[in-house]
């Protein structure tokens, strides 16, 4: 099996033809982490120096989750979900949250035609593989509901009729940090939606001054090329999915879910949905590294993009990038609490 247009890898030619036992890769994993190197090739053609941001935004997309970017504007938030949209043959619209924009204008509106003398529906921007979503903080709440359907269940309902979305689809949503002005928090339903958050950075001295220097005179994004279908994509959610879960492993992120739902400076923990979440990004993560299987390390490095942004924490008047830290470390605390499953036991 292979994804796209990438030759075969060294190391899939170097695995005889049937690979026996977990401890040799399979060859649907070989072709899971070409089709992965591919897209993350296609990325940092782009984007340099931010290695783990484009990792994450990979397992996301494998996982068949949403991906939620915090940051400040112009460190290339929105750059990175149209390199991901370009990396890939599939349809990409871009919806730019603002005050004024209604739910119909995200997920679409019924139109009565005079001549069939009957109301046609007119899909909205959310009909497509992969949204951007830019600085959707900036809209309403109202607004934002519009997307809570579209994200959990794939699909839009109108006037009592339901539209399937296509397949895959991913929602690749940037926001500016709270304490911006003109900016609404997103609900806890909605934050909830989103399988992982991050942040992307400023760029290293070096990475910056690259960056000026590529930019200079063309724009590299418009050289990217798509090197992967709608069709390939779907291929490796469904194959990833597939990817073995130990028992001790499934225990292991059910207790770090537990944990926060029981520490002290937590109102809120995070929901069986985050649970879920994170067993699926853990079988895209173990995907990107060319594995059929899940190991705790897997669990440990996304417990945190996954979780953190979903905590409500006791504290009153936390908001912003200070809760933020605070989620992140309240996280720390609970991994080094759980005992970590052991090799014998994930086996």
């Amino acid at each position: 099996m292979e994804y796209g247009n990438g030759a075969e890898t060294a190391a899939a030619r170097a695995l005889p033809a049937e690979p026996a036992g977990r401890e040799r890769a399979s060859s649907t994993a070989i072709a899971l982490q070409d089709g992965a190197r591919q897209i993350r090739e296609s990325v940092a053609s782009v984007i340099s120096g931010k290695d783990e941001q484009v990792h994450l935004a990979v397992v996301v997309l494998l996982a068949g989750g949403h991906l939620l970017v915090e940051d400040v504007p112009g460190v290339g938030k929105t750059v990175l979900a149209k390199t991901l949209a370009a990396a890939m043959d599939s349809s990409v619209s871009r919806i730019q949250f603002t005050p004024d924009l209604l739910p119909s204008d995200v997920t679409g509106v019924a139109i009565y035609d005079q001549v069939e003398r009957r109301f046609e529906f007119q899909q909205g921007p959310v009909f497509a593989n992969v949204v951007i979503g830019d600085e959707i903080n900036r809209a309403s709440p109202k607004t934002q509901s519009a997307l809570l359907e579209c994200m959990e269940e794939g699909q839009v309902t109108v006037d009592g009729v339901t539209h399937r979305l296509p397949v895959p689809f991913t929602v690749f949503a940037t926001q500016n940090p709270s304490e911006m002005e003109g900016t609404y928090a997103l609900p806890e339903a909605q934050r909830d939606r989103f399988m992982a958050r991050m942040s992307m950075g400023y760029p290293e001295r070096d990475d910056e001054l690259a960056m000026v220097d590529r930019r200079d005179s063309s724009d590299p994004l418009s050289s990217v090329r798509a090197s992967l279908s709608a069709s390939d994509v779907s291929s490796m959610i469904e194959q990833t999915s597939r990817i073995y879960v130990a028992p001790a492993i499934k225990q292991y992120i059910v207790d770090l879910a537990r944990a926060t739902r029981e520490h002290a400076d937590v109102r809120v923990g995070v929901s069986p949905r985050a649970t879920l979440h994170l067993v699926r990004a853990s079988r895209a993560a173990a995907a990107v590294a060319g594995r059929d299987f899940v190991v705790p390390d897997d669990v440990s490095k996304l417990v945190g993009p996954v979780f953190a942004h979903r905590l409500v924490l006791s504290a009153r008047g936390s908001r912003g990038t200070a809760a933020s830290a605070s989620a992140a470390r309240i996280i720390d605390q609970i991994c080094q609490q759980i005992s970590v499953p052991t090799s014998a036991a994930t086996a």
